[in-house]
């Protein structure tokens, strides 16, 4: 479908949209969307997309951080939902919002899987306050969030302790990983007390429910904290044996881009990409996405 180039208005920049990157949000978002559980009416027809990198084409009123033909990473307005969704040639982002310079080491197609992945990583790495030498059971290390804990963890010099699904050691040590422990036939909490019975300092989990979660959390040991992305932690309970839970909400900003592509160009953390698409060829990958058949990220081109 063929809809007009949007126009920036003040404070706002126009990108021609090189790449976007597919995010599980994507879709999350469109379906919350559809039975009618957003804030406020979505737009139709519904763009799908959070992450983008391209170049700047036009400016608004009042822009001063931006120029045009800036290479340019983030994330768009998101407010009404559909409106501005980066599976498209162009999109309009706030100046003062989730926008930032893409770090110039880094090809713009490999840029546009960064946004909601690495922002999350950093920010759960900040929240689990791990330093030199300690050490993090990762669950769900081997998808687009895991991967980059798992390098930005290794690059602090944090002992990671991989959990994936058939993801074996070889991938997940390339990327840092100190240990990969297989967790298709359910939670080897067993083999994992045997190995560090003094737990371990910190919990990441990235895609348990409450219940498997709680028998992760219980290898943490006391003064550690277990973090939640999918809101299976229980706080209360946790505090009672001395560990911090965490239900992990990300706040996106330019602050925390800008912060990633640093690492992203000091070589800390490198994108790990499932699949590079065409825009045709989005319906596919999103359904990939919804069936949990994607490791690392996919990008669209557009």
């Amino acid at each position: 479908m063929r809809l007009p180039v949007p126009e920036p208005g003040p404070g706002e920049v126009l990108i021609k949209v090189v790449a976007a990157g597919l995010n599980p949000l994507d879709w999350k978002l469109a379906d919350r969307a559809r039975s009618g559980e957003t804030a406020e009416p979505a737009v139709y027809p519904l763009i799908y997309g959070v992450d983008f990198a391209g170049k700047v084409a036009a400016l608004g009123e009042g822009v001063t951080r931006f120029a045009e033909g800036d290479a340019v990473f983030g994330q768009p307005k998101r407010v009404p939902v559909g409106a501005y969704g980066t599976y498209a040639e162009y999109v309009i982002a706030a100046e003062d919002g989730v926008l930032a310079v893409a770090p110039e080491n880094l090809p713009l197609p490999l840029a546009a899987a960064l946004p909601t992945a690495g922002q999350t990583a950093l920010s759960l790495l900040e929240a689990a306050g791990l330093g030199e030498g300690q050490t993090l059971l990762l669950v769900g290390a081997a998808g687009g969030v895991g991967s980059f804990v798992t390098q930005l963890a290794a690059a602090r010099d944090v002992k990671v302790i991989a959990v994936t699904r058939g993801v074996g050691e070889r991938v997940m040590g390339e990327l840092g990983a100190a240990e990969t422990v297989d967790a298709k036939s359910g939670p080897p909490v067993d083999d994992l007390r045997e190995t560090y019975p003094d737990g371990v300092d910190a919990l990441i989990d990235l895609a348990s429910d409450a219940e498997q979660f709680a028998e992760y959390a219980a290898l943490v040991a006391d003064g550690g904290v277990a973090v939640s992305t999918v809101h299976s932690a229980e706080p209360e309970a946790l505090a009672r044996r001395g560990v911090e839970g965490v239900n992990f909400v990300i706040a996106p900003s330019a602050g925390l881009l800008a912060r990633l592509a640093a690492e992203v160009a000091a070589g800390r953390a490198t994108v790990q990409l499932d699949a590079q698409v065409p825009l045709a060829d989005a319906p596919d990958a999103v359904a990939r996405s919804r069936a949990g058949k994607s490791r690392g990220k996919t990008v669209i081109l557009v």
